[in-house]
């Protein structure tokens, strides 16, 4: 099992090779100039001719990207055009504002989602099961950002209860104890629905499915047939054995949700790296996008390795396999 997730492991950094080096690519090929957007529109050829040699941008092409790797394999992310900052800085302080939103809500994603899940293949066919898989479809198929507008114009604009921007108020630093933490949890209650709403309408439609397919299985006739009643069967057997799929959606999971907090990050001014990133695309800031690009490369690999971890520790038909392989 170790010898295959360590092949996948190295087919992981050839991804991330290429997933860098078409965005270095990409980003020499977008309109836009660097040292222009830094200096303004007055800026004379002579003063732009300047700003380029001092940020290294008029070097080859290919010294520049062989310079950037060499700095990123040894933890240098390099400086930042727009602010002068290190980029490891800019990602570091951004960091926790993600992981703490991505994290509650695949926690919520996935504990609402089997619920809803449950009930649905408890209820095949019934009108609940159907109300459940169009509301579970659309909140699916709806994009992020156009759902996190909506609450704003409701729980916002409307209501006029919960705040749409920032991750505090302005006067946070005069709060303390519960009040602190409620204006936090304020903060962070419409970016976290986003999120949330998003992953459970997927994950819902994943467990009912799961948990329909083992439904039919030959175990579960023969524990009916022994007099098993409905609810052990549906707890003890369909659902048990439905979890195995939904850890390996867990881990692929992961990197789909930072890309999705990429754009609600925006929308609702999160400082986190997704905030950092649009910024950066914004002002061609290419140290920051690259890096924030080779973290979210990263990311997929990681999720991809996770998730055939989890299904070979849950799965012993999964060790089989490798080990035939």
């Amino acid at each position: 099992m170790l010898a295959a997730l360590g092949r996948r492991a190295i087919a992981g950094l050839a991804v991330v090779g290429g997933v860098v080096t078409l965005t270095f690519v990409l980003l020499l090929l977008a309109p836009g100039d660097p040292a222009e957007r830094l200096l303004g529109p007055a800026a004379t050829p002579v003063q732009l001719a300047a700003q380029r040699h001092a940020l290294g941008l008029d070097r080859p092409l290919s010294t520049q990207f062989a310079t950037w790797v060499a700095r990123a394999a040894r933890g240098d992310w390099g400086t930042s055009i727009a602010t002068g900052r290190p980029v490891r800085a800019l990602l570091g302080e951004a960091w926790p504002a993600t992981v703490s939103l991505v994290g509650l809500s695949l926690l919520l994603s996935y504990v609402l989602g089997l619920a809803v899940g449950a009930v649905q293949a408890a209820g095949t066919g019934s009108r609940l099961d159907t109300a459940l898989s169009v509301a579970s479809v659309t909140l699916f198929a709806v994009p992020g950002y156009w759902l996190g507008l909506m609450l704003v114009m409701v729980f916002t604009y409307w209501a006029r209860v919960l705040p749409a921007f920032g991750a505090a108020g302005l006067d946070a630093d005069l709060l303390t104890g519960w009040a602190r933490v409620a204006d936090q949890l304020r903060h962070l209650a419409l970016p976290l629905a986003t999120l949330t709403l998003v992953g459970v309408g997927g994950s819902a439609r994943f467990v009912r499915g799961a948990m329909l397919d083992v439904g039919t299985q030959g175990f579960i006739t023969t524990a009916r047939a022994k007099g098993v009643s409905p609810a052990r069967v549906m707890l003890h057997h369909v659902l048990r054995n439905a979890l195995v799929p939904m850890l390996v959606l867990l881990g692929l999971s992961l990197p789909a949700l930072f890309s999705g907090a990429v754009f609600v990050e925006a929308v609702f001014a999160w400082p986190g790296v997704g905030r950092v990133l649009v910024d950066a695309v914004h002002a061609r800031d290419y140290p920051v996008v690259l890096a924030a690009t080779t973290v979210s490369a990263v990311l997929v690999v990681v999720g991809n390795l996770l998730a055939d971890a989890l299904a070979a520790w849950v799965d012993p038909r999964v060790r089989s396999r490798e080990r035939a392989s």
